[in-house]
Formats: structure tokens, C-alpha cells, sequence
């Protein structure tokens, strides 16, 4: 479908990529990834001919349809929901358009018998026929079926998109792209404004899509769950493996770790032969072997290691003065857009050093009192901030509150004042923003770069209360876990809006959680409240259904059972056993090779042996998984 082909591009006289090369065919799922900054969204707007490389080439099958799911989305506003999606089918509203100015004519016209007449009819029977092939007849059907699998109710279609978030628009960007029956979809972030039964269903629609998909994304297990094969993009240069996310970071640390070894024997072979060549120089009967030696030398291919960009940002976040103890006191507290409600009737007291969490199915609120925390929305009832409060608020779409006709370092001056702005170049440099890179535009910066610029700039305000709206999307894994850490050490009080359990774990102490206007209090952190939920996860909470209480088993087992216990745990021990000593073997082996690399891969069934073991142990593993399942079904 799609030929890539020694494709380079650079900014400022650096690289993002170096003549890499791939091929994107039909049911590939590609998982690309890769660092903030590596050059994913770049990588994503020449595939869909929006820029070009530097040099290099993409050969492309005649008539091949690219759909391009972008991070920034311009809307047109004054269209309803339904009418945005229809945009999708252009060729289908162009033989709209004809059909309706022929019939016009037909309706005019009362010369029944004569040949103009007939020819009109004629057109409109082809225009009908062509209209049937494309699909004119149940367009609207599919539109109203995507609509609906990414969270819109029927009531909504008929608002108009202007009333709706910047992630909701990004929900009709997404239904138009999926409705066009592309051959090849380029989706960028596609999950950060879906709330979990919508990214269930998108995960459902991608799997069995006919074309090619590439999907940047750090939510692992979306890729995980979605994807076939990954592409990384590191230090200019491109890993491209069969396997989705999490196996393919596992076969690439093996890989590491085997050229490691490699290269660690081969270190050893070179010095022993160096060691030769400065004995044998020294002697004159012994000259012809030595440059014999360093022949043999020069003509060996050094073993290189797959380097990792390693670099990430540093981060940490001051408080400016202690506040009095009531941070936020909330009563009464009413938000509707329009006639839609959101919020009734809320009644909240935060107190200094407390760590909350701000929960539940997107639409449920949460952004919306944050907003009225900061005060960034009218509201009606009864609000007050604390003694001394100072906020620094992190808003879930940074391009509304970003200016990209500016650089990233004039944002940062226009954001500083006369104590720091000494520090905005030293501040920049520990975000990553280095040398050339603080003379980018805002508009032209990756949603990851966007994060790190607005957490920056945050830096240079003072606060001692910190509101963040999902501040984990669009950053890399390393980056997650900087702002993680950073976290921790915050001592002021923290309020943080997140569906990333992984991210919530150790940071709050306090969950609120958001369902039918209302807010629920949950004294503990994100672990008590799933307890109490009685779910294992986020995603079981955020999905539409109601979650019942577990039944209660009962502690009588029939003799059937009993049998079936007694097999399974016999089933159980076996499988331990083999997997223990399946182990042994591999780790055996892996010793061997950084021992006598060359030896062990003389035997020609060597890697169909190793790969055997590593498979029969990844299914024993499988099996060991699954009997435990059943042993929980029947305790």
C-alpha cells in the first residue's frame, strides 16, 4: 500500500530521522512510538502529505485514501453534530446536490413527452444508481451507529458543535475520519479525550478494520490491545518489530542484551588479537604474522549496541507560602451548559495538604468544577478560596491556553516576571527546550513538547495549590513518570483530575467521584476506592454499565468440584515444574553466550532452539495464567 523509503527531515540543522525505510500494508496496526520531540506527529503529517521530507521517498498505490486524525483541529462552527459528520461524505453530498437541482427541473418542467425530459430522468436514474454504489442510501444509519460507539446520545445531534468541548469536537473529527473508508488511518492521540466505553468500542472498530492503521499513543494498553507492530522512533532511527507494545519492549531489551553480550566477546577477541600484534611486532621473524593480524583486524564489523535517549526533563514544584487551613469551600454549587446540566448542587470542603482525585466518565464534571476552582467558568451557588490560596492550574487542552503564533521562548518571557526571568533559559533547559529548540513556534510543538512548555511555565508563578486536568496526556512514558515523582515531593495540596490508575497510584489520599451531577466522597487512595467499587480498574468504573455487588459464593463445594479442584491443582504443580526448569535452561544459555558467544552460535539450529524454549515457556506461562482463572472460578 505505502512504500517508505530513506526519509529524512530536520529542524534547525538536526535530525528527527535519518533515512528510514518501511512498508505499511493491509492490516497492519502500527504502534508508533517514541520520546516527546522524537518526531512521531512529523512522521504522521508527511505520511499524509500535509509537509515534506528533506529527501527520501514514499511510492504509494494508485488512488490510495489517507485519513489524518490530527492533535489541533480547525472547526467550522454554526453546524449541528449530524451535519459536522455528514462533511465526511463528500461525494455522496456532491450527488446530493445534483439529484436534488434535477428533480427541481423535473418538477418545473411539464413537457413530459419530449427528449429533454427523458434525459433528465435518465441522469437522475444514473446519479440514483451511482449514489446506491457509494453507499448514499445508509450513510446516515453508519453515522448515527459511530456517533453513538464514541458517546454522543441521539438528543446531541442536533446541538450544535459549538456547544461542545474541544474533546467532544475531537470525538466528530474522529467519527468523520472513520466513516471515510480510508485505505490507510493516521491517528495522533486518538484516546485523550475518549472516556473508557468509547475507547473500548474504538479499540473493537480498529481491530478488525481492513487498512492500515498507525496509531501514536502512550496508553499501553490501548496499543497493547489494539496494534500488531510497533515502530519506535529513537535518536534519528527507526525499530521496527511484529509485536505490539509491551512484547515488543521485551524482545528489544533481549536483543540489547544479546548484542551486549556480542559485543563483550568480540571486545575480547580484539584485545587478545591486539595484544598479539605488539608482541609479534617486536619481532622480525614474527612481522609478517603481526600485519597479517591487523589486516584481520580492520577487516572485522564492530558489533554496535542500540543506543536509548535516555534524556528527560526535570522537574520540581515549589511552594510559594503556607495558606490557611481551608483551601476550597464549596456549597451549593450549580453548572449547566445551555440546558445541559452538569453539576447540581455540589457541597465541597478541601483543607491544606490534602491530595484529591477527581474521577468518573468523561462528561461527568470533573473539568468543569476544576474550572470553577480556578475560577474559569461562571457557576452559580457559593465559592470561597482559603487564606493565602495561590493556584497554579494545569488545563487539560493546552492550545486553548497556548498562543501559537509565539515562540516557546517568548511565552515564557511574556509569562515571567523581574525575579525570573534570568532563570526562563535555565528552566527551558531543564524542560528539554535546548539551544535552537526555544525558537520553535507553539503551533508547530508536538502535544507532549505543548505539556512540557505549559508545566514550565507553570514554574514561574507562585502557588502552593496545584490544579491538574489530565496532565499525563500526551506525555511519553519517561515524562509520566518525572511528573509522578515530582508529585510526591509537592507539598502543598494537590487536586488532580486522571483516568491513569498506574499514575493515580501513591499520589492521592482523597477520591471524588462524579456520576449523575453528583460528587461521592471516598476517604482513601485510588486502591481503597476500586475496593470499594468491588473493580479491578478505572475502566471498569468509567464504562456505562452499572457494576453490581459480586455474588457471594457459597462455601459447599459439589463432588464434581472437588474433582475438578484436585485436577486443576495437579494441572497446576505440572506446569510449575516445567516452567522451573524451562528457566534454568534459558538462563544456562544466556550464561553461555556471554561466556562463548561464538561458540554457542556455531550449532546451525542454535536461534530455532533458543526461540523454541522461550516460545513453549511463554505458553506454559499462558496455561499457568489460565488454570489460576479457573482455580478462582471454583474457591
Amino acid at each position: 500500500m505505502l512504500n517508505i523509503h530513506n526519509l529524512s527531515i530536520s529542524f534547525q540543522g538536526d535530525y528527527l530521522f535519518e533515512d528510514i525505510s518501511f512498508r505499511l500494508g493491509k492490516g497492519d496496526r502500527v504502534g508508533l512510538i517514541g520520546k516527546n520531540g522524537a518526531g512521531k506527529s512529523t512522521l504522521l503529517r508527511i505520511l499524509s502529505n500535509e509537509m515534506e521530507a528533506d529527501s527520501g521517498q514514499i511510492a504509494a498505490e494508485k488512488n490510495l485514501k489517507i485519513g489524518f486524525l490530527k492533535q489541533d483541529i480547525d472547526f467550522e462552527f454554526g453546524r449541528t453534530v449530524l451535519e459536522e459528520s455528514y462533511q465526511a461524505f463528500t461525494e455522496i453530498k456532491t450527488l446530493e446536490s445534483k439529484m436534488d437541482a434535477v428533480n427541481v427541473q423535473l418538477a418545473e418542467r411539464e413537457d413530459h413527452e419530449s427528449e429533454a425530459y427523458h434525459n433528465l430522468m435518465v441522469e437522475l436514474n444514473e446519479l440514483q444508481h451511482q449514489y446506491e454504489i457509494i453507499g448514499g442510501y445508509n450513510y446516515k444509519g453508519d453515522t448515527e451507529k459511530i456517533l453513538q460507539g464514541l458517546g454522543f446520545t441521539r438528543d446531541e445531534f442536533d446541538n450544535l458543535t459549538d456547544t461542545f468541548s474541544g474533546g467532544w469536537r475531537m470525538r466528530i473529527e474522529l467519527a468523520k475520519l472513520l466513516l471515510q473508508k480510508n485505505d490507510i488511518l493516521l491517528l495522533d492521540e486518538p484516546t485523550n479525550h475518549l472516556d473508557i466505553e468509547s475507547i473500548i468500542w474504538l479499540e473493537s472498530f480498529l481491530k478488525s478494520y481492513p487498512g492500515a492503521v498507525v496509531i501514536v499513543s502512550h496508553d499501553k494498553m490501548f496499543l497493547d490491545n489494539v496494534t500488531n507492530r510497533t515502530i519506535e522512533i529513537s535518536l534519528g532511527r527507526i525499530y521496527d518489530y511484529p509485536k505490539p507494545y509491551s512484547k515488543y519492549m521485551i524482545q528489544r531489551k533481549e536483543i540489547k542484551e544479546q548484542q551486549l553480550a556480542a559485543q563483550k566477546n568480540q571486545q575480547k577477541h580484539i584485545e587478545q588479537t591486539e595484544k598479539l600484534i605488539d608482541k609479534f611486532r617486536a619481532k622480525a621473524s614474527k612481522a609478517t604474522m603481526a600485519q597479517s593480524l591487523i589486516k584481520k583486524l580492520d577487516r572485522i564489523d564492530r558489533i554496535e549496541v542500540d543506543e536509548d535517549d535516555n534524556s528527560v526533563m526535570t522537574l520540581k514544584f515549589p511552594i510559594s507560602v503556607v495558606p490557611g487551613k481551608v483551601i476550597v469551600e464549596a456549597e451549593h454549587v450549580s453548572k449547566s451548559y445551555g440546558h445541559k446540566l452538569v453539576l447540581q448542587d455540589i457541597n465541597l470542603l478541601i483543607e491544606r495538604d490534602s491530595k484529591t482525585a477527581f474521577v468518573g466518565q468523561n462528561g461527568q464534571g470533573k473539568t468543569t468544577l476544576a474550572k470553577v476552582i480556578v475560577k474559569d467558568v461562571d457557576f452559580k451557588g457559593y465559592l470561597k478560596l482559603g487564606h493565602n490560596v495561590q493556584i497554579g492550574y494545569f488545563a487539560q487542552n493546552q492550545i486553548d491556553y497556548l498562543d501559537g503564533s509565539k515562540t516557546v521562548l517568548d511565552t515564557m518571557l511574556d509569562a515571567a516576571n523581574e525575579s525570573n526571568r534570568s532563570k526562563v533559559r535555565d528552566i527551558l533547559g531543564a524542560f528539554l527546550f535546548r539551544g535552537d529548540e526555544v525558537d520553535k513556534y507553539v503551533r508547530v510543538l508536538s502535544g507532549g513538547e505543548r505539556n512540557r512548555l505549559a508545566l514550565a511555565k507553570l514554574l514561574l508563578q507562585p502557588f502552593n495549590v496545584l490544579v491538574m486536568d489530565e496532565p499525563t496526556n500526551h506525555l511519553d512514558i519517561k515524562s509520566k513518570n518525572v511528573l509522578k515523582e515530582a508529585l510526591k515531593k509537592f507539598e502543598g495540596t494537590l487536586i488532580l483530575v486522571s483516568h491513569d490508575r498506574e499514575f493515580l497510584q501513591g499520589l492521592t489520599n482523597r477520591v471524588y467521584e462524579f456520576k449523575d451531577h453528583k460528587i461521592k466522597e471516598y476517604l482513601g487512595d485510588i486502591d481503597y476506592y476500586l475496593e470499594q467499587r468491588n473493580v479491578d480498574s478505572l475502566r471498569e468504573v468509567e464504562k456505562r454499565t452499572v457494576i453490581k455487588d459480586a455474588p457471594k459464593k457459597s462455601n459447599k463445594q459439589s463432588y464434581e468440584d472437588q474433582k475438578r479442584l484436585k485436577s486443576l491443582n495437579n494441572k497446576l504443580s505440572k506446569v510449575e515444574s516445567q516452567i522451573n526448569q524451562l528457566e534454568t535452561e534459558l538462563k544456562g544459555i544466556d550464561v553461555e553466550l556471554a561466556i562463548n558467544y561464538d561458540a554457542v552460535i556455531a550449532n546451525p539450529n542454535f536461534y530455532e532452539d533458543y526461540q523454541a524454549k522461550k516460545d513453549k515457556l511463554s505458553q506454559l506461562m499462558e496455561n499457568w495464567e489460565q488454570i489460576h482463572e479457573d482455580l478462582d472460578r471454583l474457591i
